[in-house]
């Protein structure tokens, strides 16, 4: 894995905080599976948190030259997926992360450990 992909999803875990998304958590999914390399995981209260959170990682990301690949989820804003191939970013309201639960999922997954950054 490249450090370009490292630091690409060091940024989306960063751009999630910047929109205060909760339990900010890297699962190296590339390390268990050819899926991608990072599944970044992220928490948002409200569908409004939670398309602030996807606007915002998508936005720098363009500019950044990285659109996704493809999105899905938004118009409900339960669960919004956003793949940029190496990176797959889930943005989930509380109830819709514990219902699926992508940590128990991929529990064998190296995870980095919860994202926070101080305020």
């Amino acid at each position: 894995m490249s450090q370009d992909i490292e630091n690409l999803a060091n940024m989306v875990q960063d751009l999630a905080a910047d929109k205060k998304a909760s339990d900010i958590l890297a699962l190296e999914v590339g390390k268990v599976s050819t899926v991608a390399d990072y599944f970044i995981i992220a928490t948002g209260n409200t569908k409004t948190q939670v398309h602030a959170i996807a606007d915002h990682i998508q936005q720098t990301l363009k500019e950044e030259g990285h659109p996704p690949l493809h999105r899905e989820g938004y118009n409900e804003g339960l669960w919004v997926l956003l793949d940029y191939g190496s990176i797959v970013v889930h943005i989930f309201q509380p109830e819709e992360r514990k219902f699926y639960n992508l940590e128990r999922i991929w529990n064998q997954a190296p995870r980095t450990a919860s994202f926070s950054r101080p305020d």
